[in-house]
């Protein structure tokens, strides 16, 4: 794995990388060959285009609810800067992506910490750079904020699991429902200040039963905080999930946010509603070209190893349970037949795909992978001492500036 000094030189090297330069979709097979050429394969590119089009469409979605960027999947410095530009806030969750908005000059009070779990440097850090909302989910947690009482607010994270997620995130996090007003009352008695309710039904969820389910369950909450006599919920975080197309299509996001938006009408006047979504924005953004290195028949199969594998780009099929559209850049007119497309390490491990259709390749032949924002980069690792991708952001600045 590489290390943190790495990952902060490839934050670095892309805060300018390709913010020059305009790339129009649908991509030609002439612009790409000459992005490859020009920046060296393996390559993902980052269409800020794309970044626009998806924040607008859930923004759309969800009228009225302030959309965090959640760093995680894509903590990318110029991606920071256009989404600021629409208006955007952010979520952050460790002391690099507090570095990041700080470096991108966003105002904190547009920012939130959301890690349930922090050491009191976290803490510190965040509240230095000007951050004041957190979020707990155990009495541990809560106690570690009495110091710093008069400065920060909590919210209290919930756990919903839910089947049809693709990553199930409350198993590590959240306390049980009917245990969070109890945690409020702690918090109280402690004199610090909880302020309202954070949930996360999952990443990459087919429908949004879940979600609806958790708004109905904390509607319930925040009246029964209030019939405690507990100072008011004032906040509602209803995470992320939200679903993109990858090899099987995704609902169409009003479509899939309609019953959100129906539970989210009927919680008390006043309710600050904000969502955490990562995957969405990028995930569609992001674009692999690789190249084939070297062609070997096993088994009556062609195996093609390419330059980009399960250790770089593609690491999300290991770590994100996500599988990649893959294509090829120059159509090929022979007939296709079932091959293996595997990574360029010398672990067995790097295998990309088995019996995906392809017409027979030779070296130097250079395919694309698409919905590749979330969740690539950011895990990729040097493993074997072959380079991640080089990660170019395109489109920075809107057509016509």
């Amino acid at each position: 794995m590489s290390q943190p000094v790495n990952k902060r030189a490839r934050i670095s090297r892309n805060r300018d990388a390709g913010a020059g330069i305009r790339l129009a979709a649908p991509y030609t097979e002439q612009a790409l060959t000459a992005l490859a050429a020009r920046f060296s394969s393996p390559l993902l590119f980052i269409d800020c285009n794309v970044i626009r089009r998806q924040y607008r469409a859930l923004a759309s979605a969800l009228p009225g609810v302030d959309l965090h960027y959640a760093l995680k999947p894509l903590p990318d410095l110029n991606v920071v800067k256009v989404l600021a530009g629409e208006g955007a806030w952010f979520d952050l969750a460790t002391n690099g992506e507090v570095d990041l908005v700080r470096a991108a000059g966003i105002a904190p009070e547009r920012c939130i910490h959301t890690h349930p779990i922090k050491r009191d440097l976290d803490i510190r850090r965040a509240l230095d750079f000007g951050v004041t909302i957190f979020v707990v989910d155990n009495p541990d947690e809560i106690a570690k904020f009495t110091p710093y009482r008069d400065r920060a607010r909590l919210l209290l994270r919930v756990a919903y699991r839910s089947t049809d997620a693709q990553v199930d995130l409350s198993r590590k996090f959240g306390c049980d429902p009917e245990g969070a007003v109890g945690l409020a009352g702690t918090a109280a008695r402690a004199g610090v200040a909880v302020i309202g309710l954070t949930f996360h039904v999952g990443s990459q969820v087919r429908s949004a039963d879940a979600h609806v389910r958790a708004i109905e369950i904390c509607a319930r909450l925040i009246a029964e905080a209030a019939g405690r006599g507990l100072p008011p919920f004032s906040v509602l975080d209803i995470g992320g999930g939200f679903p993109i197309d990858y090899l099987q299509p995704a609902p169409a996001i009003d479509r899939f946010c309609a019953p959100i938006r129906a539970a989210l009408a009927a919680l008390p006047r006043g309710v600050r509603v904000i969502a955490e979504p990562g995957r969405y924005i990028c995930g569609p953004a992001g674009f692999c070209l690789t190249t084939v290195m070297g062609r070997s028949m096993r088994d009556g199969r062609w195996w093609y190893y390419l330059d980009d594998g399960m250790y770089g780009s593609f690491s999300g099929q290991l770590y994100d349970q996500s599988r990649y559209p893959v294509e090829l850049v120059k159509p090929h007119a022979g007939p296709k037949f079932p091959c293996v497309l595997a990574g360029p390490t010398c672990d067995s491990i790097d295998v990309i795909a088995e019996d995906i259709p392809m017409p027979e390749l030779a070296a130097g032949d250079l395919l694309m992978g698409r919905q590749m924002g979330a969740y690539t980069s950011a895990t990729a690792t040097d493993f074997n001492f072959f380079p991640r991708a080089h990660v170019l952001v395109v489109n920075v600045t809107p057509a016509g500036d």
